[in-house]
């Protein structure tokens, strides 16, 4: 990830950690993919792939945890 997309990415999880109807949709959503398209909606330039390789950053009281789902690659994302 480049210094840009993981300032892109901090500024939106700044901006999830403060606001309760974001936090809502983003806890609705099944997939990264998902999370990115409602950043996108907010204009930031957040990808799918982005958040995976960001599991674990934890940043103003929000962390990305990536959830393994049967079926997928093991180690694909870290």
């Amino acid at each position: 990830m480049t210094d840009a997309s993981s300032q892109e990415l901090g500024r939106f999880l700044r901006l999830l950690g403060r606001d309760s109807r974001l936090q809502a949709q983003v806890h609705a959503c099944i997939t990264a993919d998902e999370v990115a398209l409602i950043a996108q909606d907010y204009g930031f330039a957040v990808t799918g792939d982005q958040l995976l390789l960001a599991s674990g950053r934890h940043e103003s009281g929000v962390t990305i945890e990536r959830v393994d789902h049967p079926g997928e690659y093991p180690g694909r994302y870290y």
